[in-house]
This record gives C-alpha cells, sequence and structure tokens, in this order.
C-alpha cells in the first residue's frame, strides 16, 4: 500500500480550504485591503519551498519523508527550521486563508500542521537522529522545529 506523502495532504486541503470558502462563507474576518497580506506568505511559502528542494536535488538526497537522506543539511532555509518544507506548506495555507479572509479557511493550516505532527515529523526525526547521531542532536538543539 502506498503511504499519502505530505504534498498530497497539502493540495488536498489547499483545495478544501478554497472549496470551504465559497461552499461554507460563515464569517468573513480579513477584508480589503488587508488581505493581500495573504500573498505574502503564498509568495513566501512558495519561495522556501522551491529553495529547500533545490537543496535536496543538489545535495542528492531524498525528500521522501520515509526515507533516511544521504547527507544532513543544515545551510540555506534549514538554519531557521528542521522542517523548512511543512514550514512553506503551512504558509501557503495561511496565506490562502488570510488572502479569503473566511473564519473556516483558518482551520485548515492547523490541520495540516497536526497531520504533519503527529504522521511524519517524528519519524523523519528519529530517522535522522539514527543515522547522524549527535551531528543531528546539535543541530536540533540549535534550530527550532517550525520556526
Amino acid at each position: 500500500m502506498k503511504k499519502i506523502m505530505p504534498p498530497t495532504y497539502f493540495m488536498a486541503l489547499l483545495l478544501l480550504s478554497l472549496a470551504s470558502h465559497f461552499i461554507f462563507p460563515i464569517v468573513k474576518m480579513i477584508f480589503p485591503p488587508y488581505n493581500y497580506l495573504g500573498l505574502i506568505l503564498i509568495i513566501f511559502g512558495i519561495i522556501i519551498n522551491l529553495w529547500t528542494d533545490s537543496l535536496f536535488k543538489k545535495n542528492q538526497t531524498t525528500v521522501k519523508p520515509n526515507k533516511v537522506p544521504s547527507p544532513i543539511i543544515i545551510n540555506g532555509p534549514f538554519k531557521i527550521s528542521r522542517h523548512p518544507m511543512y514550514l512553506g506548506m503551512t504558509s501557503i495555507l495561511l496565506g490562502a486563508a488570510i488572502f479569503m479572509g473566511s473564519l473556516v479557511t483558518f482551520t485548515f493550516p492547523a490541520i495540516f500542521i497536526i497531520i504533519m505532527e503527529k504522521l511524519f515529523i517524528p519519524m523523519e526525526e528519529k530517522n535522522m537522529e539514527n543515522k547522524f547521531k549527535d551531528e543531528f542532536r546539535k543541530y536540533k538543539n540549535r534550530v527550532r522545529r517550525w520556526i
């Protein structure tokens, strides 16, 4: 059985967020021009994901959370977050929620964080600690999980 990967959860939650905004526009919280601040978070999320992905390719290591990476990457966006791709995806979901401005859309970034915290981050960090031992433990003490 193939495991559902984080980008699939991200896309599903982004689509559900968009759909729920139009189907259940319960409470509009953020209005123009303030909702345009969400675009900044969306752009940040896209940039951090592209940057992180390029580092994975440059270092010829896996981006898949269920695989063990070959080198440990601690530069670039990994200096501010141990999981910059999840941070980027969360930023996009939060930016979309701010841009749409309706209350219901703010549940989806929270759901994404919970899924990552329960299904992926513990496994990834265990794999990293098993492979890179003290180097990962020192990195873990220096850099926060999210931001």
